[in-house]
């Protein structure tokens, strides 16, 4: 099972929102890496067919997507960043509803739905109105619609958004498990939802591909750009101004800075670290430093 993007722009108006993008994905979870304006929305709503591509091919198992229409989408489970309800609906309605739109049968609705709402952990709030319900369990309504079917591609975008820390890691996992079979592109800014889980990311900015790897072939790009510094406390301001700082925490009277750079400081204690998937994040979104 192929999932192919050849040669895809996407223009509104003048402006160029993705610029000759060109991947081939397969089974398992993906990370669409990028800042806010990035194109990764862009993108999902391409590969779903909501927005009308300028140019460019989107390949499924080697036939184009647009050709294959019904067929294709049948395949496609969606969970969009945006959460469009009807507030009065309960999560059980809502999902019962996607479920008809999806052309499962009753018998089939009924079970998928009931399963699903356990596994996003809503079961006990199933017949609350969506109303009522916080953002982060409209999200998991979201991610539960998105399930229904089996659907062999799963775009999820910005799935653990509103999230507190335990949901985001059981969402996590899941994804992880159920992926072996699948297709899953996850697009997110947040670095640690796909920095375990993730076969490959996928690095956009401003709309071109930066990288496609591995997170540990990744992180390798920046080997020797990594380094805990040792400084005074009035330098602090200083460090943050002039380097990606990616974490930092106090030792006694002294804070221990790491930072992402090319040119490290040369009057300061520092060690070379091993990069992590956020460090890589930020040499390539954090401009100027």
């Amino acid at each position: 099972m192929e999932l192919e993007i050849k040669n895809l722009n996407k223009f509104y108006g003048e402006y160029q929102a993705l610029d000759n993008i060109n991947i081939k994905i397969t089974q398992g979870v993906y990370g669409l890496l990028g800042a806010n304006g990035a194109g990764k929305s862009t993108l999902m709503n391409l590969i779903t067919d909501n927005v009308k591509k300028t140019s460019g091919e989107i390949l499924f198992n080697g036939v184009d997507i647009l050709k294959l229409g019904k067929s294709f989408r049948k395949e496609l489970g969606y969970m969009p960043q945006q959460q469009g309800f009807y507030d009065k609906f309960s999560a059980r309605a809502f999902v019962l509803y996607m479920a008809g739109l999806k052309g499962l049968s009753r018998k089939q609705a009924k079970e998928e739905t009931d399963h699903l709402l356990k596994v996003v952990n809503l079961d006990k709030v199933a017949h609350k109105k969506i109303g009522e319900f916080s953002g982060g369990m409209k999200q998991r309504v979201l991610l539960a619609q998105a399930l229904l079917g089996n659907p062999k591609v799963l775009l999820l975008d910005e799935p653990t958004a509103g999230l507190d820390p335990k949901e985001r890691i059981r969402i996590r996992n899941f994804i992880s498990e159920i992926a072996e079979d699948k297709i899953v592109l996850i697009s997110t800014h947040v670095v640690s939802d796909i920095e375990f889980i993730a076969k490959e990311v996928i690095l956009l900015k401003q709309g071109k591909l930066v990288s496609h790897n591995t997170c540990n072939n990744l992180t390798k790009e920046i080997e020797n750009k990594v380094f805990e510094v040792e400084i005074e406390k009035e330098n602090l301001k200083y460090f943050q101004s002039n380097y990606r700082v990616s974490n930092l925490f106090y030792m006694g009277d002294k804070i221990i800075v790491r930072i992402v750079t090319d040119n490290p400081p040369k009057d300061y204690v520092k060690t070379p670290v091993s990069p992590t998937l956020e460090d890589l994040y930020l040499y390539v979104f954090e401009n100027g430093k």
